[in-house]
């Protein structure tokens, strides 16, 4: 477990890297997957929770609180850079519980973490602005209370839950940056056009853009649009699956081995994890 003093210090540089500039925060899923982003020279790191429910064979959003925090603490332990949590909801049913669960993801060590507004329910997936600023406001206090140095992400769920209204999705991140959110974040939105309009909406404060699909924005475009930071959420994870459910369907389907095609070097994986030699 990293010192106290080492948390801090992640935490502040976390926030610097939010200053100026525009950088990439992969999402890591494991260890293995945490600390090969590390050696590839990344400044940070933020969880996926698709991704860690994958590993843990359950859908996205049927992870336990208790199950989450103990999959932050590993990712913290894991590397010396900052790592950003992907704290769903919040998981408290009111802004009370919101509160209690993030002094809990503060304790792991993260130097950042976001809240969400979906509900999870398909019929009301968003919850109404008074309620999810409330749940921001409550989990800034908590922040708050421990020192106030882990960094608080507001992100409004419009697009990614059926309901793409950039008005609305403006309007939450407002919101929830004058309810004391650090960084603004809306999943799913892709165009020009959209980006500009959000990053103008919450000036001066910085913009999380997620990237999770094939396209011709190059973090150089997307810096000059004005966001400060690009995630890439559970597609790392996907991609990884792709490989080995490609593989797997055409031994059980076809036979064949051909799916081990361009597989990862097995010595090369096990020079990269090998321990350093303490003689």
């Amino acid at each position: 477990m990293p010192s106290p003093h080492d948390i801090s210090a992640r935490r502040r540089a976390f926030r610097q890297l939010h200053a100026s500039g525009c950088f990439a925060i992969p999402n890591p899923w494991d260890l293995g997957s945490a600390r090969y982003l590390e050696k590839l020279g990344f400044k940070a790191l933020a969880t996926t929770s698709s991704g860690a429910a994958w590993r843990h064979a359950k859908a996205d959003g049927d992870m336990s609180p208790e199950e989450v925090l103990v999959h932050l603490r590993e990712m913290v332990d894991a590397t010396e850079l900052p790592v950003n949590a992907d704290f769903e909801d919040g998981f408290g049913t009111d802004a009370a519980g919101v509160a209690r669960y993030v002094r809990l993801a503060v304790d792991t060590g993260v130097a950042g973490l976001s809240i969400e507004d979906s509900t999870g329910d398909p019929h009301e997936p968003l919850r109404d602005i008074p309620t999810a600023v409330e749940r921001i406001r409550a989990a800034r206090a908590a922040i708050d209370e421990t020192g106030g140095e882990t960094l608080l992400v507001g992100r409004a769920e419009n697009f990614i839950v059926g309901r793409p209204d950039l008005d609305d999705a403006i309007g939450r991140l407002k919101a929830y940056a004058e309810a004391g959110a650090d960084c603004l974040y809306a999943p799913g939105i892709r165009t020009r056009e959209q980006i500009a309009a959000v990053v103008a909406a919450v000036a001066p404060k910085p913009v999380n853009l997620l990237i999770g699909f094939t396209t011709d924005l190059t973090l150089h475009d997307v810096e000059q649009l004005g966001v400060r930071r690009v995630s890439v959420g559970g597609a790392l994870a996907r991609s990884a699956w792709a490989g080995f459910m490609r593989a797997a369907q055409m031994i059980a389907q076809e036979g064949s081995f051909d799916g081990f095609a361009g597989a990862a070097s097995g010595a090369e994986l096990n020079a990269f994890f090998r321990c350093p030699s303490t003689d």
